[in-house]
């Protein structure tokens, strides 16, 4: 990459950060770039928006039978592997049984399923070896380095040397494009700030470890090879998506971050959030992040095959304006409930295992915050197949979210699959010549 252009320090702009609205997410200056780069973000979730979320919902239960029925679960008629695999779901068999994997790393951009099953990531890019573990310079990092990667302005599969802890500095600005994958490595992004995708399109984020991030400081940050500016205090989130589409977010294990630990707000859509293990943290996942932003409406997010584990408390997730296909997910673990909203979002919950607290009054998996019962009564939201444990319940409300007729219907596996499609949510522990 060139050398960076040495950054002008405009003294005046600084005096001024704190006058700029929370709207801008963390952007000091709203400059010309970044107004291009948020109409051509707002373009590109327009254009990723599916007008029938019912057929993606339909094609991923369908994938979901297709694993466990023994057939080939591939979502682009890819060979069907032979030989002993401990892949349970429809998206480990794409690309875990393949002892060849650490060579065919790019296979993995061939097995999202659900709203992100665009997102390739870097596919159609060279890869990238991330051989240093430090983040010490926001404006000229060094080549090696995790920000350098992130930064480019090309197509990139990012890999990872040996097992590293790296703690950013500050918040790390992922360009289009991009794969991060931690396979064959120990990767933690820990103690520092958090991952954003600000106005991108078509990342894929799999095999972390994202634990105890803080907020971030702020200050002049690059946010590509050729722009770079004054961003506010990040809020400390794991995985923060904003005005970004075609992302996957896959086999993470997070845990206790300072704010969420993804959030996908100001109309991100097209997202899938699959095979990750969450534990130990308060607020989990944010969908839609403010009341006053109907531009949501646009955000179609599924959440699957996840594990929500110990320690965890609420928003698993918190939904407003958009449409979330909650499939096929453990939640073992809640203190006060899992599934929340406010402004009239879409909820299909499906096959899904709920296993209620042992407080009796935090036994319900719903939440609609203090929204009277004449408002949310036309909501739709939807349970079918989920298993309630230990008296858990979920409350329906408005109609069935389907325009398909009853003979294309096809259901979720039944929440009693769950623990086998769960069975390995988190990072793996992926070794070369191996099957993962």
């Amino acid at each position: 990459m060139e050398e960076y252009a040495k950054p002008k320090l405009l003294i005046l702009c600084l005096l001024l950060v704190a006058f700029f609205p929370a709207l801008m997410a963390n952007i000091a200056e709203f400059d010309e770039v970044w107004q291009n780069r948020a109409r051509e973000a707002k373009k590109a979730s327009r254009a990723a928006y599916n007008p029938h979320p019912e057929q993606v919902t339909q094609n991923f239960n369908k994938e979901v039978h297709k694993a466990l029925d023994g057939l080939n679960s591939t979502r682009r008629s890819l060979n069907k592997y032979s030989g002993p695999c401990m892949a349970t779901n429809p998206i480990d068999r794409c690309w875990r049984c393949d002892k060849n994997w650490a060579t065919n790393r790019k296979r993995l951009a061939d097995c999202a399923l659900g709203f992100g099953h665009k997102a390739t990531g870097g596919k159609a890019g060279e890869i990238y070896v991330v051989t240093d573990s430090s983040d010490d310079d926001l404006l000229n990092p060094k080549p090696g380095t995790l920000r350098y990667a992130v930064l480019q302005p090309q197509p990139l599969w990012i890999i990872f040397a040996h097992d590293m802890i790296i703690k950013l500095s500050e918040e790390l600005m992922v360009t289009s494009n991009k794969t991060i994958d931690g396979r064959g490595a120990n990767v933690h992004i820990a103690n520092g700030a958090q991952i954003t995708l600000q106005f991108v399109k078509n990342v894929i984020i799999h095999g972390l470890h994202i634990h105890d991030n803080k907020a971030g400081n702020g200050g002049m940050i690059r946010d590509s090879v050729d722009h770079f500016g004054f961003r506010t205090r990040s809020d400390g989130d794991g995985i923060s998506l904003f005005g970004s589409s075609d992302v996957w977010i896959d086999h993470i294990s997070m845990w206790n971050c300072q704010d969420g630990l993804i959030d996908v707000i100001m109309a991100s859509t097209a997202v899938t959030i699959s095979n990750c293990h969450f534990t130990h943290h308060n607020e989990v996942l944010l969908f839609g992040g403010s009341d006053t932003y109907p531009d949501d409406e646009v955000m179609q997010v599924t959440l699957a095959f996840n594990h929500f584990g110990n320690g965890l408390v609420q928003r698993m997730p918190r939904i407003r304006w958009g449409f979330a296909h909650v499939v096929n997910n453990d939640y073992t673990h809640w203190l006060m409930y899992a599934i929340g909203g406010s402004q009239h979002p879409t909820i299909v919950s499906q096959g899904n295992r709920f296993v209620a607290p042992s407080n009796p009054f935090c036994k319900e998996v719903t939440k609609r915050g203090y929204t009277p019962e004449s408002e949310w009564k036309s909501w739709n939201w939807s349970s079918e197949g989920d298993l309630m444990v230990n008296g858990a319940f979920f409350v329906e409300s408005g109609s069935k979210i389907n325009n398909l007729s009853n003979k294309d219907m096809i259901p979720a596996k039944p929440g009693t699959s769950v623990a086998r499609l769960t069975r390995f949510a988190g990072a793996l522990n992926c070794a070369k010549d191996k099957a993962c």
